[in-house]
């Protein structure tokens, strides 16, 4: 009896679910990719190629990645906090247009223990994971061999605790997690196909954690990044010599290069309000 009404409680929840995907509007995403081609004169070079994608919010989900409360790099702490506000501000449109919220804050999970958004993700029933698709891993346009702070900080301790302050959490519809398989189960439950990351670092977190960019493309999820809510660990002091900004830029065009398009906020905010 038991099993049964277990099965009739998730066949009312996927019919739910079917209902308010079908009644939905779907959004539409200007996605930034960048393509190898020649030119006239038959000379290698970049193109910069927008497509534009439909995904339904009930089908979408954004991981906020490590977006920490604080930072051992100063500089990368005074980014952080810069660029809460503006991702406190494009979750609220998202999350009111439908989509799902996951607070991915690593090594912090036991300030999130009792919090219904960390029970959510734990009560999700466990999916294996497809098989890993085979994908190039080319090395990385900066170096941050020294760790990456740009104010002289060396690596490291661990400084954070929680989430930044500034950023919501909705504690009656978002996740928190910060392990992928977690993650994955989260995200079949509710018939996931899309994610928008956002948040840092792009050159290591965001790119390299479980639930994060190369995992999320190798198990095959439409992934996309949000480029101006994201940012790196970079010391101008090291290759290839530039500003900050200009090596997170060169990280987001790598990204857009090999692993996944990319997308801002002021596009997605738009998209999200029509």
């Amino acid at each position: 009896m038991q099993r049964q009404v277990l099965l009739f409680a998730a066949l009312a929840v996927a019919f739910v679910a079917h209902r308010d995907a079908a009644a939905e509007t779907p959004v539409q995403l200007p996605l930034r990719t960048q393509v190898l081609r020649q030119d006239a004169g038959g000379h290698n070079q970049w193109e910069v190629v927008i497509a534009r994608r439909e995904i339904r919010p009930s089908e979408t989900a954004v991981i906020l990645c490590d977006l920490w409360d604080k930072h051992w790099s100063r500089g990368a702490t005074e980014r952080v906090g810069e660029m809460a506000p503006r991702i406190n501000e494009v979750l609220r449109s998202a999350r009111s247009a439908g989509v799902t919220i996951i607070h991915a804050p690593s090594e912090t999970m036991d300030f999130y223990r009792d919090a219904p958004a960390r029970k959510r993700v734990l009560a999700a029933p466990p999916v294996a994971p497809p098989v890993d698709r085979p994908h190039d891993d080319p090395p990385q346009p900066i170096d941050a061999g020294d760790g990456g702070s740009d104010t002289g900080e060396k690596p490291w301790h661990k400084a954070w605790s929680r989430q930044h302050a500034a950023v919501e959490i909705d504690q009656e519809k978002d996740g928190i997690s910060d392990d992928g398989r977690e993650i994955w189960n989260f995200l079949r439950q509710r018939g996931i196909k899309n994610v928008l990351i956002m948040g840092v670092h792009a050159n290591m977190c965001v790119l390299h954690r479980s639930f994060a960019i190369k995992q999320m493309v190798r198990w095959g999820m439409t992934t996309v990044l949000v480029r101006d809510l994201t940012d790196t660990m970079y010391n101008p002091a090291r290759p290839p010599y530039v500003a900050h900004a200009e090596g997170t830029r060169l990280l987001v065009e790598f990204i857009e290069k090999f692993w996944c398009p990319t997308v801002s906020s002021e596009e997605l905010l738009k998209s999200l309000a029509r």
